[in-house]
């Protein structure tokens, strides 16, 4: 017999895709999609692939009712991948609404689990979020790495208790081969995610004196990342464990701002913080204050061990992932060819060296024949 897989979540972009990818996936019997509503008509359609492709079954539930452990006994799942661990919630956007779909909803999920003796396979996304933000965390984290400030609210602090009931169930069931995913924010042209509405704005709030580092994780490596750990490994790979997920290389918030053609407002810290709770208020954009330390002091992890380890190398870098979210966003109110007129023009101006630090910042590459050199600060 194939793999029966559940997939949680798929009322939302990437659960529908991700339950696509796998119908069409040898080796796969029937995918079972559940989620507290129906998905929308445009992601029903997403689900149903052209050419031939596994069964699928959709049944509305809500995970923090014990209705699951039903679903799984009926149709002898074996593999659950849970995406349904997310910062907004459906039909709801109460904090306390969410936080109950996330951690009440995960401990319901793996109480059917470890009652269930056919279910060989656990994948979990979580997020690079559980990492913090904070200004004196390490240049680079990685999955060993321990925050020095647990996450205090949130999204953050949801996956990191998701996390820590997961752990609880490895060690209950060692026969069940369990992955966590911790992905960095995850961008593309379907992104619906706090940080893409959030860089659709007109004008980005930032936080005044600070430039943080940011990683992003492209929806087409998300979706293939999630497939491969549904699966049992390739030869000299391993998909069990705890993996980084993002695209190599970073973006400074000014530089997205750039890409998108989209002028900053840098503000005071207090100030930032009274426009974030305004603009939850009145459900502008969702920027929690998870989302404004980010913005803050930035992110960055380590993903030598999804590369070595689970063997998988992302299609899209950091830069070349936000290029394609950027691509499908509303032209900015400064257009990144304006900008690079100004910057072509002040290159002229101030000479080859300048010119090729101004083409970094724009965004552009530099004359092949000449060596991109970091810049340091003069002491």
């Amino acid at each position: 017999m194939g793999t029966v897989v559940l997939v949680t979540g798929v009322a939302r972009h990437l659960g529908a895709r991700f339950a696509a990818e796998l119908r069409r996936r040898p080796g796969v019997d029937l995918v079972v999609g559940v989620d507290v509503q129906p998905p929308r008509p445009a992601l029903r359609a997403l689900v149903e692939p052209d050419g031939p492709a596994a069964p699928y079954r959709f049944q509305q539930l809500d995970l923090r009712r014990p209705a699951v452990a039903r679903v799984i006994a009926e149709h002898g799942v074996d593999t659950v991948v849970h995406l349904a661990v997310s910062a907004t919630g459906l039909g709801s956007t109460h904090r306390s609404a969410v936080k109950e779909s996330n951690v009440i909803g995960t401990m319901q999920l793996l109480g059917a689990c470890q009652k269930a003796p056919g279910v060989r396979r656990l994948v979990v996304k979580s997020t690079t979020g559980v990492y913090g933000s904070a200004p004196r965390d390490p240049a680079v984290f990685t999955e060993r790495t321990q925050p020095k400030t647990l996450p205090g609210g949130g999204f953050a602090k949801d996956a990191a208790e998701v996390e820590g009931y997961v752990r609880g169930f490895a060690r209950r069931r060692p026969d069940v081969a369990v992955t966590v995913l911790r992905f960095a924010n995850i961008v593309g042209p379907n992104a619906d995610t706090p940080l893409s509405d959030y860089f659709a704005l007109p004008v980005l709030p930032t936080v005044l004196g600070y430039d943080p580092r940011l990683q992003f994780a492209h929806e087409d490596d998300v979706t293939e990342v999630l497939c491969r750990a549904a699966f049992p490994a390739e030869p000299g790979t391993v998909n069990t464990g705890t993996f980084n997920v993002a695209g190599e290389g970073v973006l400074l918030l000014s530089q997205c701002a750039r890409r998108l053609g989209r002028p900053t407002l840098p503000l005071l810290l207090p100030a930032v913080s009274w426009m974030a709770g305004l603009a939850r208020r009145s459900r502008l954009v969702d920027v929690s204050p998870e989302h404004l330390r980010l913005l803050t002091h930035g992110r960055v992890v380590d993903t030598t061990r999804l590369r070595e380890a689970f063997g998988y190398r992302p299609a899209f870098t950091t830069p070349e992932a936000f290029a394609d979210f950027a691509a499908a966003q509303s032209p900015g109110l400064l257009p990144p060819q304006r900008l690079t007129a100004v910057t072509d023009g002040l290159a002229a101006l101030l000479g080859p060296e300048s010119g090729h630090r101004a083409a970094r910042e724009a965004g552009r590459p530099t004359d092949p024949g000449t060596p991109d050199r970091p810049h340091r600060p003069r002491s």
